[in-house]
């Protein structure tokens, strides 16, 4: 029997969030009944038992409200919770995948613990978390520090992306880690409407076929100011949707001091969107979704455009390009240069937006369903737990 630990996400069947669709899906879409999985999930609340859903044990670990270092505490409570967890129950065969490089320096004074106890570590970097504009230099610094003892104190490196997974293999060679590439999934599947969806158009005041789309974090490396200045260019009579958790915040103010959005009737913030009917359905008819990201690996919300939504602009960076490729239109900080794009697009006859639809679809079948993700992984698991034979 495999023990899987998963720690960096909220939970299992937590909500919306790219670690917790990644563990929701994983788990989902993994057919094998010699696995048990066992996943910590962030709670306020204290004393909360271990339950079981399926091959999977959830246990809720009281995690204090404390900002941005929230979840760092959470992760490192819960590999302190398990490490008790294996050695009571004489646990074997474990593997430990920690999501994300949060607990670094911490992390590096209990490896070699699990290590002895027979614990196999695996973390995934996720993207470069060090360069996301939102951190100040010293949030920055420990990212860097946290990013490379993570990796020195792991057995096995996991990257999403093959421009991170380059990274990794480049900058800590010295350290002989085990990198394997296994990206992110998406589904191949139609939207469906019902009452919410309905409610969702009458809400905002936007049609089908209507508007373009923008999803994703309110964070200077999206490049929401270069969409939005970009769009308010065009003549273009469309809406330029944006489902975005807004906070008014010093990026808002300049934001809105740099674009005077308020005055362009066609940008509309409509708030974050977690209800997937939803977001399903506003893909499959946007006229074309516009995705910013600048930072990251390979983004959860641009494989889901790519397997609904026909024409995916994209901003010009190494992670983008590997999953669009020939499939979609890129832009750059260029004068114009998304302003053009926007203006040919609106030119595009049904042909080409079913050619450039289709080849989208295509890359997500070939590489990017979650069908395709799960069976890497069991395979991964199962080649780790073979070599400790």
């Amino acid at each position: 029997m495999k023990n899987i630990i998963i720690i960096g996400s909220k939970g299992y069947k937590a909500e919306y969030g790219g670690w917790e669709t990644f563990v929701t899906n994983l788990i989902d879409n993994y057919h094998n009944n010699d696995t048990i999985f066992y996943i910590p999930e962030i709670t306020d609340q204290k004393n909360k038992s271990e339950y079981k859903i399926k091959n999977v044990w959830a246990k809720p670990i009281y995690t204090k409200k404390l900002g941005s270092i929230t979840m760092m505490l959470f992760v490192f409570k819960a590999v302190l919770y398990y490490q008790k967890k294996i050695k009571k129950e004489k646990l074997d065969n474990v593997i430990m995948y920690i999501l994300g490089c949060r607990v670094g320096p911490l992390f590096s004074l209990i490896h070699k613990k699990l290590n002895k106890m027979g614990v196999t570590i695996m973390i995934n970097p996720d993207g470069l978390e060090w360069k996301r504009a939102k951190w100040n230099s010293l949030i920055k610094m420990y990212f860097k520090l946290s990013e490379r003892t993570m990796i020195k104190s792991s057995n096995y490196v996991i990257c999403d992306s093959k421009a991170i997974l380059e990274y990794v293999n480049n900058k800590y060679r010295k350290y002989n880690v085990n990198t394997n590439f296994i990206a992110y999934g998406a589904y191949l599947k139609k939207s469906s409407s019902d009452k919410k969806v309905e409610e969702f158009y009458q809400k905002n005041n936007i049609q089908k076929d209507n508007y373009y789309l923008f999803v994703g974090r309110f964070v200077p490396e999206n490049n929401i100011e270069i969409i939005i200045k970009e769009f308010m260019k065009t003549s273009i009579k469309k809406d330029l949707v944006i489902v975005s958790n807004v906070v008014h915040n010093n990026f808002y103010k300049k934001l809105l001091l740099e674009t005077n959005f308020l005055s362009d009737s066609r940008i509309k913030f409509v708030g974050s969107v977690y209800d997937d009917t939803i977001l399903r359905y506003i893909r499959e008819y946007a006229t074309a979704y516009i995705h910013g990201h600048s930072a990251g690996g390979t983004n959860p919300s641009l494989l889901e455009a790519f397997s609904i939504t026909k024409i995916n602009i994209l901003y010009d960076v190494v992670y983008n390009r590997e999953v669009g490729l020939d499939a979609a239109l890129y832009f750059n900080q260029k004068e114009d240069s998304l302003k053009e794009i926007l203006e040919k697009v609106e030119q595009f006859d049904l042909d080409t937006k079913n050619k450039y639809g289709e080849m989208a679809k295509k890359r997500i079948e070939d590489d990017y369903t979650w069908e395709l993700v799960a069976f890497r992984y069991q395979n991964l698991f199962d080649k780790i737990i073979r070599s400790k034979v």
